[in-house]
C-alpha cells in the first residue's frame, strides 16, 4: 500500500532547524538520514531513530565526506525524496573587518557546502525523477544589513543557486524550495556565530549597533523553530510548491519592504537603463 511518508537527508542536525526539523518528521513517521560533526550525537540520533533514521559524521565542507553520506543515506533508507542543505553559521562583523580567511570558511560551509550536497544527490533524484530540495537561506538571502554583509553575500549566494536549480531540475520532476527565515531562537545569534569585534569609529554607529543588538536578541527571537519545522514537512507534500517560503513576520515584511524598495527604485532609473542599448534602428 502506498504512503505519503518520505526520507529526509537533513545536514546540521545538532542545533537548531536542524535538529528540530529531524526530530518533527521521524515523530510524523516519516525516515531521516541527519548529519552531525561529532560521532556521539550520530550514535544518539541513530539510536533514538531506530528503524527510521541513522545519523551520519559529515563536515559538508569536506566533499568526500558528503558523497559518503549520501551513499550512506540511500542505502540505509533505500532512496530520498527530500534533500536539506540547513548546515551553515553567520560571520558577522563590517566587511572592512572580517579578514579573507574568516570569508572563506562562511563561503566554504554556507556555499560550497551545499554545492558539495547538491552534486552529490542530484544524480539519484534524477534517476528517480522526483524530489524536493531545502535550501535553509535567510531573509538575509534577500535583505542585506549593517554588520551581516559577509554572510548576506554566502546566502544571497545559496539563493540563487535555487533559483537557477528549480528551472533546471524542474522538466525532470524536482522541485525546489529557499526557505527564508528571520529571527527564529537557534543558536544562530549566539553559539554559532563568529562576531569581529567593531573597532573602527567609523563604524561604530552602523555595524557596532547593529551586532549589539543582535547579540541582545538572542534568545528572544519570536520565530519558534518547532513551527517551522511543522510548516517545512508540510510545504514538501505540497503539489505546486513556492520557490520562496520567508518564515517569520520580519521575513515577511523585510522580504515585501526589499522588493516593494526595488521596483521603485527600477521605476525611477528605467528610462536611464533602457537607453544604454544601441537605438532600435540602428540594429
Amino acid at each position: 500500500m502506498a504512503t505519503n511518508n518520505k526520507n529526509w537527508f537533513i545536514t546540521g542536525a545538532s542545533t537548531g532547524f536542524g535538529k528540530e526539523l529531524a526530530e518533527y518528521c521521524l515523530s510524523k513517521g516519516d525516515k531521516v538520514a541527519a548529519t552531525f560533526r561529532k560521532q556521539e550525537q550520530a550514535d544518539e540520533f541513530t539510536k533514538k531513530a531506530g528503524a527510521n533514521g541513522r545519523g551520519l559524521i559529515c563536515e559538508v565542507t569536506d566533499e568526500q565526506q558528503v558523497k559518503q553520506a549520501i551513499a550512506d543515506a540511500i542505502g540505509a533508507l533505500g532512496y530520498l525524496d527530500v534533500v536539506v542543505n540547513n548546515a551553515g553559521y553567520g560571520s558577522l562583523g563590517s566587511i572592512e573587518e572580517i579578514d579573507a580567511e574568516e570569508v572563506h570558511r562562511q563561503f566554504n560551509v554556507n556555499v560550497f557546502g551545499p554545492l558539495h550536497v547538491l552534486r552529490a544527490v542530484l544524480p539519484h533524484l534524477r534517476e528517480r525523477k522526483s524530489g524536493h530540495v531545502l535550501n535553509i537561506t535567510s531573509i538575509g538571502g534577500l535583505k542585506t544589513f549593517p554588520g551581516v554583509g559577509v554572510y548576506n553575500a554566502s546566502k544571497f549566494a545559496l539563493e540563487a543557486i535555487g533559483e537557477s536549480l528549480a528551472q533546471q531540475v524542474k522538466p525532470l520532476g524536482i522541485k525546489v524550495t529557499n526557505i527564508e527565515p528571520s529571527g527564529f531562537r537557534t543558536e544562530w545569534a549566539g553559539n554559532s556565530a563568529s562576531y569581529v569585534d567593531t573597532k573602527i569609529d567609523d563604524y561604530r554607529a552602523t555595524v557596532g549597533e547593529n551586532l549589539k543588538g543582535i547579540q541582545s536578541y538572542s534568545g528572544k527571537q519570536p520565530g519558534d523553530p518547532q513551527r517551522a519545522a511543522k510548516i517545512m514537512f508540510d510545504v514538501v507534500r505540497e503539489e505546486n510548491p513556492p520557490l520562496h517560503l520567508p518564515l517569520g513576520k520580519a521575513a515577511v515584511k523585510g522580504a515585501r519592504d526589499k522588493f516593494t524598495a526595488l521596483v521603485q527604485e527600477l521605476e525611477a532609473v528605467a528610462g536611464l537603463g533602457d537607453s544604454a542599448d544601441f537605438p532600435e534602428e540602428s540594429k
